[in-house]
């Protein structure tokens, strides 16, 4: 019996590279993307395959999905996990900014599917796995570029599900909540760079500083593994859900967000966020 081929986005470090890992581990012959080929090397002494692919780039995703299929014939599995969070006020975020987060975030992800899709529809064999997050459900301020990504990851989903079933290609989103990864070190620190000095001063500062301080203590995160473990069941269930919600405090935000209303939530979040 043949062995699934599965690519993974964003493998560099953190989740993907976990799930990368994970998969490899159990049998499939995987592959791990990422821009910085010198970034994956501790991924290949691990016995995955590395493969160079910048999802801003038309050209290096063709060439990424030529390159597999030369080689392997199919890809069975995609995990679209490459994505990024940078934070700051709308009035701040330069548009530039704003549409780099929808290109690595959506678009990257939207046209990696495109690209897997006829090999899975000729083989009517298929997995698309979509990393989202809690915050394509909930929103915080100062993060509306990134939210407004992850909320148009939900959607899009939604819609490639039904498309692609006729084909039995499964679709599968993943949300996770705090994770131990850079994350949110990062989009505090462009938090405190792009929304630190302006109007929005006071509230900017006193989020980046949680932000930092959150996830350089970890306190109330769960492990990369946790996730990477979702994605794994994802891939390998027979029937696998169509969405993952994981991480600590995950589900308790997503079912204060139904209950509360609109400005009763942006309360209970501004007073959690900004002490």
């Amino acid at each position: 019996m043949s062995k699934d081929v599965v690519l993974v986005t964003g493998a560099s470090s953190g989740i993907g590279f976990q799930a990368a890992v994970d998969l490899k581990n159990k049998g499939y012959i995987v592959y791990g993307a990422a821009r910085r080929m010198d970034k994956l090397k501790a991924l290949e002494e691990l016995g995955v395959n590395i493969i160079s692919l910048d999802v801003t780039n038309d050209e290096s995703m063709v060439q990424c999905i030529k390159t597999i299929t030369d080689k392997e014939g199919v890809i069975d599995v995609l995990i679209n996990n490459a994505g990024y969070g940078s934070f700051g006020a709308i009035e701040d975020v330069d548009l530039k900014e704003g549409k780099r987060q929808v290109d690595v975030n959506l678009f990257g992800l939207a046209r990696m599917t495109q690209l897997v899709l006829p090999f899975m529809r000729a083989k009517r064999k298929g997995r698309i796995i979509n990393i989202s997050s809690v915050g394509g459900k909930v929103h915080t301020p100062f993060g509306a570029w990134y939210h407004a990504t992850k909320f148009a990851v939900e959607g899009f989903s939604d819609c490639l599900r039904m498309e692609v079933k006729e084909f039995n290609i499964e679709v599968v989103v993943i949300e996770p909540g705090g994770i131990k990864t850079d994350w949110g070190i990062i989009a505090g620190k462009n938090l405190a760079k792009t929304s630190g000095n302006g109007a929005y001063k006071e509230k900017a500062n006193k989020a980046s500083k949680a932000l930092i301080n959150n996830y350089s203590s970890g306190k109330g995160l769960s492990d990369s593994s946790v996730v990477a473990c979702a994605i794994v069941k994802a891939v390998t269930k027979r029937r696998p859900k169509t969405r993952y919600l994981i991480g600590k405090n995950a589900k308790a935000v997503f079912i204060m967000k139904r209950l509360l209303s609109d400005r009763a939530y942006d309360r209970m979040l501004m007073r959690i966020m900004i002490k």
